[in-house]
């Protein structure tokens, strides 16, 4: 089978491995489509995943039709699509350091179990959307951590495709009104047409005057200076150091900050000045226990979700996709599909 591996600093190769053997415990999944990360980048950069370095195999968004069950295994049967828990390979995180690699012609899940490993979905789901279910479990997660509650007000800072994840699964929980901050026009748009409230482009608006707009005035507090939004979260799934500075400066009294975005550099907080806001933060990483609680809402609405999706392309030019994705402004979300 081929597989795409990393072979160096900077350096990945399409090449051929043998294929795995299923065992009486083991689902064979026929990979259908796997998404493009910005840590699958990362990983290349680094010519590997510390302390491991060099022949990686590459991609953890992975979603396919099975092709072979052990007789032991329950819950599943030949033909049916699948999405995959990366993180439950009993021989690593898939695509993470792990022995397999989403962007594989097949990836062998390992003693594997309905609901851990892996979760069947219905038919009609395109590949390309059910390889979202990983990401889409980030950014759930992220939501999850924030604590909202049914009839929050909601602010999500970024319109990636984990921006608009947590915007999908705010208003699975109840938000009662969620606006979507970004730079780009083009991604404004489509924050709109996935479900936004309302958007706020903060290269031209004042983003703490325009929440007050959408959300109200919040009541004045002891000790909390000037008119701040009634908004409820903040959620930072941008990662620029402006995002965390806006929202200190706007959050209400026991507001919560949600934080999802990789900040590549510190970014400096001033605990005096906040202290008497009695803020929330919150820190998001990963999906301990979100996986598949999102692959229903993809399942459901998953016209939604297919707007989240920038690129797809064929594996055959899956170098030149990890490539795009790479590049900065070039894509929002690739997905490399197989045949």
């Amino acid at each position: 089978m081929k597989t795409v591996m990393i072979t160096g600093p900077g350096q990945t190769a399409l090449i051929e491995q043998e294929a795995p053997v299923t065992g009486p415990a083991d689902v064979l999944v026929k990979i259908k489509a796997c998404g493009i990360c910005g840590s699958d980048h990362m990983y290349t950069m680094y010519g590997g995943i510390p302390p491991r370095q060099g022949a990686t195999p590459l991609g953890h968004e992975p979603a396919g039709e099975v092709v072979e069950v052990g007789a032991d295994v329950e819950g599943v049967k030949v033909g049916d699509h699948v999405v995959i828990n990366p993180m439950a390979a009993s021989d690593g995180i898939i695509g993470s350091g792990g022995a397999q690699g989403g962007f594989s012609d097949v990836v062998l899940l390992l003693g594997a179990k309905a609901g851990e490993q892996f979760k069947v979905i219905p038919d009609h789901i395109p590949w390309h959307v059910a390889a979202l279910n990983e990401p889409m479990a980030v950014a759930r997660h992220a939501v999850n951590r924030t604590g909202v509650k049914s009839g929050d007000k909601v602010v999500v800072f970024g319109a990636g495709p984990i921006g608009l994840g947590a915007l999908l699964s705010f208003k699975r929980l109840g938000a009662a009104h969620v606006v979507v901050v970004d730079v780009l026009p083009t991604r404004l748009d489509k924050a709109l047409q996935v479900g936004a409230d309302a958007v706020i482009n903060s290269a031209e608006e004042d983003v703490t005057a325009r929440l007050i707009e959408l959300h109200g005035e919040a009541p004045a507090v002891v000790g909390v200076r000037g008119a701040r939004p009634s908004t409820d979260v903040y959620l930072d799934a941008a990662g620029v150091p402006a995002v965390i500075q806006t929202a200190l400066a706007s959050a209400k009294n026991r507001a919560t900050l949600g934080v999802v975005a990789v900040h590549k550099k510190p970014v400096e907080i001033d605990l005096g000045s906040i202290l008497t806001t009695e803020l929330t933060i919150a820190l998001s990483m990963g999906y301990p226990t979100e996986i598949f609680e999102v692959t229903d809402d993809i399942v459901d609405n998953w016209e939604k979700y297919a707007l989240i999706v920038s690129h797809q392309i064929p594996h055959t030019e899956v170098l030149e996709a990890l490539e795009l994705a790479a590049t900065p402004g070039a894509a929002d979300k690739v997905v490399v599909t197989f045949e």
